[in-house]
C-alpha cells in the first residue's frame, strides 16, 4: 500500500533481474527495504549488496558460501543462511511483503510456492516456476491469497493490456500474441548453427540477461517456457497463444480482442519496467529506464517463427496438450542440453535434439505432477535421461 515501507526479498540478487530490482528500489528508499538477498555464486556481488543495502537475512547454497561471505561480510548486521529450506522460509516470512523470484530454473519453485502460500505479493521472474509446477503454483495463489505479477517482459506487457477484471479476459479476448527478437542468428543460415560459440550466443542484440537465458532466447527455447507460463498465467488454451517475430524489442506482447482489435504495451526493452510496475502496482513508479522515442524509431517489423530456425518453440504447445508433466521434462531436459553447450561438451544445433528425444523418452505418469516431490523426481528423471542423451552427442 502506498505511504507504508515494503519488506522486499530478492531471490537470485546478484542475477542481472536482481540487479535491476535493486536499481529500481535505489530510486525509492524511503518507500522500500531489502529484508532479504539471495545468490548462489557471486559472493563478492552478494556481500557488496549486503553492505549497501543492510538486508535482515542473505542466503547461500551452502556452508563454505556461507563462511565466505561472513568473512566477507566481517561485523555487519546480516545473519546468513545456508540450510536446504531457507529460500522457502524467508520467502515466507512474516515480514516480508514482497518476494521479486528471480533464481533461474527449476530450483526457484519451491519459494515460489512459500511466498504464495504464505499470501505474498509474488513478482515471478522464475518462468521455470510456472512450466514446472503451473498448477501447484496457481492453486497455491488462490489458496494463501497472494498477488501474482509476472515480470518477463512480454507477460507483464500482456498483463497491462487485459482488463482488470480477469472474469471478463476469456469474454473480450480473441488471443494474445507474445513478441520475441528473434535473437542473435536470426538472419544467420540455419545449417550453420553448429559452429555456433557460446559468446556468440549470449550475445543478445537487444536485452542483457544472464548466460543461460541469453542462449534459450538464441533458440526461441525462452519463448517455449513463456508459451507455457501464459497458459497457466492468462488461463489460456494453448491455440489462443501465439509468437511473432519483433527484432526491435520495442512492442512487447499484444492482446488481440474479440473485434480483432490490437492492444499493445511499448516501451524501451529494459527490465527495470515490468519490474518497477511489479513493485508499485498498481500505482507507476520512477523505473530509472530511458524513455521511448518515437521520432528515433526506423521501423517496427513483423516476422513469422521460422520452424527450421526455432524448432524448440513449437515444443511449448506439444507440452500443453501432452500429459501433467510433461512441461518439467522439457525444462528439465533444456537446462541439462544448455549447460552442456556452455561447457563446450556438446554443439548449438544440438540443444533441440537433447530436448525433443527426452520427450520422446520421458513419459509423465499418473500422479508425476501431483505434488512438488513428485515433479521433482520426475524433473531428476528427466535430467538423467537427458544428461545420457548428451553423452551420446558429445563432441
Amino acid at each position: 500500500m502506498a505511504g507504508d515501507v515494503q519488506r522486499v526479498c530478492v531471490l537470485g540478487s546478484t542475477g542481472s533481474i536482481g540487479v535491476s530490482t535493486l536499481d529500481v528500489l535505489s530510486r525509492h528508499r524511503g518507500r522500500f527495504e531489502v529484508f532479504a538477498l539471495s545468490a548462489m555464486n557471486r559472493i563478492d556481488d552478494l556481500a557488496a549488496q549486503c553492505r549497501e543495502w543492510q538486508p535482515r537475512f542473505a542466503v547461500v547454497p551452502d556452508a563454505a558460501r556461507a563462511v565466505a561471505l561472513r568473512s566477507l561480510l566481517g561485523d555487519a548486521h546480516t545473519e546468513v543462511l545456508e540450510t536446504a529450506g531457507a529460500l522457502a522460509e524467508i520467502a515466507a516470512h512474516p515480514e516480508v511483503d514482497v518476494v521479486m523470484a528471480a533464481i533461474v530454473g527449476a530450483a526457484g519453485l519451491r519459494p515460489c510456492l512459500a511466498a504464495a502460500r504464505a499470501g505474498k505479493r509474488l513478482l515471478l521472474a522464475n518462468k521455470e516456476a510456472l512450466v514446472v509446477g503451473g498448477g501447484l503454483l496457481m492453486r497455491a495463489v488462490g489458496e494463501g491469497g497472494a498477488t501474482l505479477l509476472p515480470i518477463d517482459s512480454e507477460h507483464s506487457a500482456i498483463f497491462q493490456c487485459l482488463p482488470d477484471d480477469p472474469r471478463s479476459w476469456r469474454q473480450r479476448i480473441d488471443h494474445i500474441v507474445l513478441t520475441a527478437s528473434g535473437g542473435p542468428f536470426r538472419m544467420r543460415d540455419p545449417s550453420t548453427l553448429g559452429d555456433v560459440t557460446p559468446e556468440e550466443a549470449c550475445a543478445h542484440p537487444n536485452w542483457v540477461m544472464g548466460r543461460k537465458i541469453s542462449v534459450d532466447s538464441a533458440t526461441m527455447m525462452n519463448k517455449a517456457l513463456e508459451v507455457i507460463e501464459a497458459h497457466w498465467l492468462f488461463d489460456l488454451p494453448p491455440e489462443d497463444i501465439r509468437v511473432v517475430v519483433h527484432p526491435q524489442s520495442i512492442i512487447h506482447s499484444m492482446v488481440v480482442c474479440r473485434d480483432h482489435s490490437v492492444l499493445a504495451q511499448l516501451g524501451t526493452p529494459d527490465m527495470r519496467v515490468p519490474i518497477a510496475y511489479g513493485l508499485a502496482f498498481p500505482e507507476r513508479i520512477v523505473s530509472g529506464a530511458e524513455a521511448l522515442d518515437f521520432a528515433a524509431l526506423s521501423s517496427l517489423t513483423f516476422e513469422e517463427a521460422d520452424a527450421c530456425r526455432y524448432p524448440g518453440l513449437h515444443l511449448a504447445w506439444q507440452t500443453l496438450r501432452g500429459t501433467p508433466g510433461s512441461a518439467a521434462v522439457l525444462n528439465a531436459a533444456n537446462e541439462e542440453a544448455v549447460a552442456a553447450f556452455l561447457a563446450g561438451t556438446i554443439g548449438f544445433d544440438r540443444i533441440h535434439g537433447v530436448n525433443a528425444e527426452t520427450l520422446q523418452r520421458v513419459v509423465p505418469e499418473t500422479g508425476d505432477a501431483a505434488s512438488i516431490d513428485a515433479l521433482l523426481a520426475l524433473d531428476a528423471r528427466a535430467r538423467r535421461h537427458a544428461a545420457a542423451i548428451v553423452k551420446g552427442f558429445s563432441k
